[in-house]
C-alpha cells in the first residue's frame, strides 16, 4: 500500500515538472518573473468591502483551493492576512490564459487584478481580469482536510506548517508584535537598545554549560555566550544609564516544553535604581505588552486565568518556603541543619550544597508550581547569587528576585553588585563550586572586574525570558510553538 502511494505521489510531482517544462517551451516561465504590485491584502479587502466594491484591486498569494467549472472557476488565494475567493472566467481573462489557470495547481502563487465583489451566497471575492502565475509548486502540499498534524515534520517544515495552519501564522506575528511592544515601552522610558558580543571568551552571567568552539585566525577557544549581563554591566560603568539588548544566547542543556538550547532573552539595565525598582519596570511592562498583543490585562493560559491588572504578590523566598513547604529557614542555622530537614523532606541535594542552595531546592521542589498568579519571589541566598548585592540588613541573602507566571520562572533580577573586592570574593566561591563538579558556575572575569573597579553606580538589572512570555500571551504549550525554527535531533546527516 505505502509503495502505491509513493508511486502516485512520484507521478504527481512528476506531472507538476512536466507542466513546469511546458510553461517555459512557451516562454510563460514562472521564475523569470521579478516583481508583482499587490495593491490590498485579504482581510483589508473585507474589511473596506463598502468602498472598494466593483474597485479594482491586484492580490498576490498562494493558491490553496481550485473548482473548474467549464467556462468559469472559483479559488481560494491564502496571503498574509488570509485567504480571499477569485472567481475566473475564460471570457474575463481570455482563452489562453484560462487554458492555463486550468492547469494551474493547488500551491502555486498567483498574482491576481480584478474587481471587489460579492457573490450570490454573499463571499467576498475578486473578479479576476487578469491571472499571472508567479511561482511554480513542484512540492504537493498535504491534504487539506487533514492538514499537517504531525509535530515532528511542522517543526522541521516550519514553512509548510504556516502555510496550512493559520494559527500557527497568528502565533508568530503576535511574537513580534511583543518585541514591538517592548521596544516602544522601553524607548519611551529613555532606554537604549544596544548589541554586545555573542562569541566570548568567558561565558558569565547565568549558571549554565556553554557551547564551545574554536576561532581559526587567532587559533583560540571561544564560547557562545549565556547571558547578556557583563557586557551590558560594563556599559553602566561607561555612563549609559539605561540598556537593553534583545537577543540569542545559548545554553548547552536539555530539551523540553520550555527550554531550547537557543533562546531570546532580553536584559535591561538602569543605573541608581535597585531590584524595587526593577519590580516596578516589570509590572508595568508586562501590563503593556499584553494590553499591546492581546487588547486585555487578564490572560487565558490552558485552564487558568492569569490576572496582570492586579498589584503582583510579592513574597520572599523563605516565605514561600514556609507557605508551601512547612518549612521555615529562619530557624535554620547550618548546613548540617538544612541537610537533615533536605531528608526528612525527600529533597535531593549534592554534598557541594550549603544552607542557601537547599534553600533554593526546597523552593523548586514545593513552592514553584503554586505561583500561578504573577508573583515576585524575593531575596534569594547568596550562594546562589553571585553577582547580587548583599541585603545590608541580612548578609546571608541577595537583593534578587524572580518572576513568576503559571509556575514559571519569567524574570530573573538584581539590585547589581557593584562592588569589585566582593566580586571577586563571589567569583572565587565560584571556581571552588567548578572545581567541585558544578559545571554551571561562573568564572572570574578579569576585565568584568576591572570595569567595576573603574567604578559602577547603584543599579538594577532583569532578564526576561521573550519565549516563555509569547508562550503566555500566545497561550502555547511548548516552546517549540512560538520558536521558527527550533532545536530538532538531525537525520540521516541533514536537518531535515
Amino acid at each position: 500500500m505505502a509503495g502505491q502511494q509513493n508511486q502516485d505521489v512520484n507521478q504527481l510531482l512528476k506531472v507538476r515538472r512536466e507542466k513546469l517544462q511546458e510553461l517555459q517551451q512557451n516562454g510563460k516561465d514562472p521564475f523569470q518573473i521579478t516583481k508583482y504590485d499587490v495593491s490590498h491584502h485579504s482581510q483589508e479587502i473585507k474589511d473596506q468591502f463598502a468602498s472598494l466594491e466593483d474597485q479594482e484591486v491586484t492580490i498576490a498569494g498562494r493558491m490553496m483551493f481550485k473548482r473548474v467549472m467549464g467556462k468559469a472557476s472559483f479559488c481560494n488565494i491564502q496571503d498574509l492576512q488570509g485567504s480571499i475567493q477569485a472567481y475566473v472566467a475564460r471570457d474575463d481573462i481570455g482563452e489562453d490564459s484560462y487554458k492555463d489557470f486550468k492547469k494551474y495547481d493547488v500551491g502555486d502563487i498567483l498574482g491576481i487584478r480584478g474587481k471587489v465583489f460579492k457573490t450570490k451566497t454573499g463571499e467576498i471575492s475578486v473578479h479576476a481580469q487578469e491571472v499571472l502565475l508567479l511561482s511554480k509548486s513542484l512540492q504537493i502540499l498535504p491534504e487539506k482536510y487533514h492538514g499537517l498534524t504531525d509535530t515532528d515534520i511542522r517543526y522541521r517544515q516550519r514553512y509548510v506548517d504556516l502555510i496550512m495552519n493559520a494559527e500557527v501564522k497568528h502565533t508568530f506575528i503576535k511574537r513580534s508584535k511583543v518585541l514591538s511592544a517592548i521596544r516602544r515601552y522601553l524607548d519611551a522610558q529613555g532606554f537604549m537598545e544596544v548589541e554586545t558580543p555573542m562569541l566570548v571568551s568567558n561565558a558569565g552571567g547565568a549558571a549554565a554549560r556553554p557551547f564551545e568552539t574554536h576561532f581559526n585566525a587567532l587559533n583560540e577557544d571561544l564560547k557562545l555566550r549565556i547571558s547578556l549581563e557583563l557586557y551590558l554591566k560594563r556599559l553602566i560603568v561607561g555612563g549609559m544609564e539605561r540598556v537593553y539588548e534583545i537577543g540569542r544566547v545559548f545554553r548547552n542543556e536539555g530539551l523540553d516544553t520550555r527550554h531550547n538550547p537557543e533562546f531570546t532573552l532580553m536584559e535591561l539595565y538602569q543605573a541608581y535604581t535597585d531590584y524595587n525598582g526593577m519590580m516596578d519596570l516589570t509590572e508595568k511592562l508586562y501590563r503593556y505588552v499584553a494590553q499591546e498583543v492581546t487588547g486585555s490585562q487578564v490572560l487565558t493560559y490552558g485552564e487558568h486565568t492569569i490576572d496582570l491588572s492586579k498589584p503582583f504578590e510579592r513574597i520572599t523566598m523563605v516565605d514561600a518556603v514556609k507557605k508551601y513547604a512547612g518549612v521555615d529557614f529562619n530557624e535554620v542555622h547550618s548546613t548540617q541543619e538544612a541537610r537533615k530537614l533536605a531528608d526528612e523532606h525527600h529533597v535531593e541535594y549534592e554534598d557541594r550544597h550549603q544552607k542557601g542552595d537547599i534553600l533554593s531546592l526546597f523552593f523548586e521542589q514545593f513552592a514553584e508550581e503554586h505561583l500561578i498568579q504573577p508573583t515576585f519571589v524575593m531575596d534569594h541566598p547568596i550562594e546562589i547569587s553571585p553577582l547580587t548585592k548583599k541585603k545590608p540588613d541580612n548578609p546571608e541573602y541577595v537583593e534578587r528576585f524572580e518572576f513568576f507566571l503559571n509556575g514559571w520562572e519569567m524574570a530573573n533580577a538584581y539590585s547589581e553588585l557593584n562592588d569589585p573586592i566582593d566580586q571577586r570574593e563571589r567569583f572565587e566561591a565560584q571556581e571552588q563550586a567548578f572545581a567541585a563538579g558544578d559545571e554551571e558556575a561562573n568564572h572570574t572575569d578579569e576585565d568584568f572586574l576591572n570595569a567595576l573597579s573603574i567604578g559602577m553606580p547603584p543599579t538594577g538589572g532583569i532578564g526576561f525570558g521573550i519565549d516563555r512570555m509569547v508562550m503566555i500571551m500566545t497561550d502555547s504549550m511548548a516552546i517549540r510553538d512560538v520558536l521558527l525554527f527550533p532545536t530538532m535531533k538531525t537525520l540521516g546527516g541533514k536537518d531535515q
